[in-house]
């Protein structure tokens, strides 16, 4: 992304704060006007004391007030304007993690399945907080920086323009060499956000799965995966420093000749105007002096901001990249999907995941309310893309999906995913009481209700042993197996009751002998409702009503366990191979 359009982007996000900007300028002005008027007075100060016991100490004093005044306002504005910058810069930053927060939610799970979770957390955390202390270390140099060159430039102007000229004439040479670095430094910044990213994704892969990295004594191949991922990092932050920081000694080195070459032309021009009526006194260059630092300060600051300014524009481009990501298609004004009775039917469906790669070729199932509906298969044949497909979580290529004779491309997904309970094999709880999360998908039920459907799901015992029971909050206070996570998940579902019931390997992480019981629990739940059971273990659908078995993308066999069976085909394949002997 170009720098000019996030600049502009930038902008755009900075308009609702238009009155805190205007305080912003007031305040630079405010304190830039007390820093250069002091110098003013202090040489006026300095010709008040004529020689040796000839002394004006009346005009000292009132001198002494205003330069007092000028300090109090150098304050004053000083405070505003950290005060104003903060609370602008923080404002942004709270409203892009909001937005970016927002945008996950809404893009398709293609683009968080293409991703590494941790590059997608780097974005929201690590680059928005990058881009924030750029935001505000930008406001409060760049405003009072340039206001003090164009201020001291004026007075100087005003005082004694041969020697402003001098000082006027030496300036590009500061401004030609910091946007010589400045111009380089934005892709080295930005690779260096990019490596961080990969680390950051690298090192949470890696913490979710440090059991199976233990368990298979992989640490030392990690540890130098991410030597290598850490190197890279250190090689891109360090080229990117290193230009970056080449700007303050260069512009210091200017401004030590500006300071220089002031002193020389000032010390000339006061004494060939000594004894005329317009004298250049060494108060004047006093004066001068301190506003060639004055005037000189603001580059080497303006310089580190352009540098840490860029960083900032790199990590804001990975920010908007991933605001402006195209959403799902918008289901605003459609119908919401109302009575359901669950009769789900795929005619001539087409999906892939990749273009080049085809998994499901024109796929016909018609599944009549209220049956149960095992789907197998071998691992990849596209069990888990059919549960997608069902869901909406994706959408077909080709073809259609239809729940009670409505294309589900026609109705809202909130209302077609609210008839559907799903316990997948991977649990999913968030950091909240046992209570939030047994009632995310029925907030109204009551108390009675939760229990029962803890007790069906064989999940009351162990919730009343944890240390608050319901209200104990998981991952603090409460840590679960991965068993009972699971005997959770399916007591949520019990409790929300949808027409609908798709399982995914629900009892995988359960003892055999609970598993029975919750089986038993089940079939009570899978009453009149229809159900979608992916199963490895067969021996689990052989009471399902209708068995799809699905191989590369496609369903092969369609029919009871024992028609299918009978027919000796691929199913009978697969239920020998797992009941062999």
């Amino acid at each position: 992304m170009k720098q000019p359009s996030v600049l502009k982007k930038i902008l755009i996000r900075l308009k609702p704060y238009a009155p805190w900007l205007v305080l912003t300028m007031a305040a630079a002005i405010l304190s830039v006007a007390g820093q250069i008027m002091a110098p003013y007075f202090v040489g006026k100060a300095i010709d008040g004391i004529l020689g040796q016991d000839n002394v004006d100490f009346g005009r000292l004093y009132r001198l002494f007030a205003v330069i007092g005044v000028c300090i109090g306002a150098t304050v004053i504005g000083q405070f505003v304007l950290s005060l104003a910058n903060n609370r602008i810069a923080y404002h942004v930053l709270a409203s892009l993690r909001r937005d970016a927060f927002r945008k996950i939610g809404s893009l398709p799970l293609r683009y968080i399945d293409n991703r590494a979770y941790g590059d997608v957390s780097s974005v929201i955390l690590s680059d928005a907080e990058q881009f924030s202390d750029g935001l505000l270390l930008g406001f409060t140099q760049l405003f009072t920086g340039f206001a003090t060159i164009f201020g001291v430039l004026i007075v100087m102007f005003v005082m004694r323009w041969e020697v402003a000229l001098v000082v006027l004439i030496v300036t590009p040479l500061s401004l030609v060499a910091a946007r010589f670095i400045a111009s380089r430094t934005y892709k080295m910044f930005r690779a260096q956000a990019e490596a961080r990213a990969e680390q950051t994704a690298f090192a949470d892969e890696m913490i979710a799965g440090l059991k199976v990295v233990k368990a298979y004594t992989h640490e030392d191949e990690n540890e130098e995966t991410f030597g290598v991922l850490n190197e890279n990092l250190r090689k891109k932050s360090l080229s990117a420093i290193f230009l970056s920081s080449t700007t303050n000694p260069v512009t210091r080195f200017v401004n030590s000749v500006v300071y220089a070459l002031v002193a020389l032309v000032g010390a000339l021009l006061a004494i060939a105007t000594a004894g005329t009526a317009a004298p250049f006194t060494a108060g004047d260059l006093t004066t001068f002096l301190s506003y060639s630092n004055q005037y000189t300060k603001p580059f080497n600051e303006i310089s580190e901001v352009i540098a840490e300014f860029q960083n900032a524009l790199a990590c804001a481009a990975r920010l908007f990249a991933l605001i402006e990501e195209p959403e799902e298609p918008s289901d605003e004004g459609l119908p919401a999907l109302g009575d359901v009775k669950g009769e789900v039917r795929a005619e001539h469906v087409d999906f892939s995941y990749t273009a080049i790669r085809p998994l499901i070729r024109d796929m016909n199932i018609d599944v009549p309310a209220g049956k149960r509906i095992a789907i197998v298969g071998p691992t990849g044949c596209g069990k888990t893309t059919l549960i997608n497909l069902l869901m909406r979580f994706y959408d077909v290529d080709g073809g259609a999906i239809f729940v009670d004779g409505q294309d589900i491309r026609t109705i809202t997904r909130r209302s077609l995913r609210e008839n559907y309970g799903m316990v997948l094999q991977e649990t999913w709880l968030k950091t909240a009481t046992v209570r939030e999360n047994l009632c995310m998908g029925n907030p109204s039920c009551s108390e009675q209700d939760m229990i029962n459907a803890a007790i069906a799901a064989h999940a009351h015992g162990f919730i009343m042993r944890l240390p608050k029971g319901y209200d104990t909050v998981l991952g603090e206070e409460g840590t679960l197996s991965e068993g009972q996570k699971q005997l959770l998940c399916i007591a949520r579902v019990m409790l929300c009751r949808p027409p609908m019931l798709i399982l995914d390997e629900a009892t995988s992480n359960i003892d055999t002998r609970t598993e029975l019981l919750v089986q038993d629990a089940f079939r009570k739940l899978m009453e009149g409702r229809t159900s979608f059971i992916v199963a490895h273990r067969l021996s689990t659908i052989k009471n399902a009503d209708l068995i799809l078995v699905m191989r590369e993308g496609n369903i092969v066999e369609q029919g009871t366990h024992e028609q299918l069976l009978a027919r000796g085909g691929f199913y009978r394949e697969l239920y020998e191979a797992q009941f062999e002997g």
